[in-house]
């Protein structure tokens, strides 16, 4: 086997059973193909008189090249006499969720978490996601250790979000408050993040299996409120009105430009001169 390149890698087909392919420019550094089509990087080295894999990481997490560099500092840990597999088993099998979830945020922070279009999250995505953490996560599962979470204990998760366990209405700045409530569409993002941590943690090997897959979630009574023709004519006449005070011209911009396109809060007060189409008179939203 060659060098292994992103190409190799992107090309190595999937087969009925796990198999390997090593590179032969550095020994005992590899990537494990999945019959499932996922593919991770790893070393192979022998430790105590047996063969020990440490797993680097997903692909598209990690390329051939980052993996590389991690997998030399690692095997050069080996010629010291350290056993990294078994380290990463011992504290395996002592971290809690709350520490997991620290990993995972750690890591999304640097873009190494991938998500909508196989993109690093988003700082407005991250933001939801550690509010969810924060409030529903660890106050009910944090000190649980990641190995001892069962499907059953997803499903007590998703039946105490639901009941507003983890409600509250907390003062967060001088003037501002964050106002916490429960329902079925709160557990349902909420056990959403909570699947895709452990996915994570099946990536770091910390797990093998997800206990969040396959949990049945309350359908969220989404709202599909529109606006008659009677209250657009009432909307009209209060912003034209409040237009006439110079300190709401922004305001009343804003929430004209919303009721005309149908664009989310955030994507009318972040929009760019870049995103208008003034020629055909639309917008062409660069992340939407």
């Amino acid at each position: 086997m060659a060098r292994l390149t992103k190409r190799i890698v992107d090309a190595a087909e999937v087969r009925d059973a796990d198999h390997f392919i090593w590179d032969d420019e550095l020994p005992g550094f590899g990537l494990r193909m999945f019959r499932s089509g996922k593919r991770s990087y790893l070393v192979q080295y022998r430790a105590a008189g047996r063969t020990r894999r440490y797993t680097i990481g997903l692909h598209g997490v990690w390329t051939p090249e980052t993996a590389r560099r991690e997998a030399r500092i690692l095997l050069g840990r080996i010629a010291q006499g350290e056993n990294p597999s078994e380290e990463r088993r011992l504290d395996h099998q002592a971290i809690t969720v709350k520490e997991l979830c620290e990993r995972y945020l750690e890591d999304a922070d640097k873009g190494l978490i991938l998500g909508k279009g196989r993109r690093p999250k988003k700082v407005s995505t991250l933001t939801i996601d550690k509010s969810r953490i924060r409030r529903h996560i660890i106050p009910l599962l944090g000190t649980r250790r990641v190995k001892d979470i069962a499907s059953t204990d997803i499903n007590r998760f998703v039946r105490d979000v639901t009941a507003g366990r983890t409600k509250a209405n907390v003062k967060t700045k001088a003037r501002g408050r964050a106002i916490v409530r429960g329902g079925a569409g709160t557990a349902a993002r909420a056990v959403g993040l909570l699947g895709g941590i452990f996915t994570y943690a099946i990536g770091q090997g910390i797990i093998e299996k997800n206990p969040a897959h396959g949990i049945r979630k309350q359908a969220d009574r989404v709202k599909d409120r529109r606006l008659t023709e009677q209250e657009y004519r009432e909307l009209g006449a209060i912003l034209r009105k409040a237009s006439k005070n110079d300190a709401l011209g922004i305001a009343v911009a804003v929430a004209r430009f919303l009721a005309l396109t149908g664009c989310r809060r955030s994507e009318a007060v972040s929009l760019k001169w870049t995103e208008v189409d003034a020629e055909n008179s639309c917008l062409r939203l660069e992340d939407s």
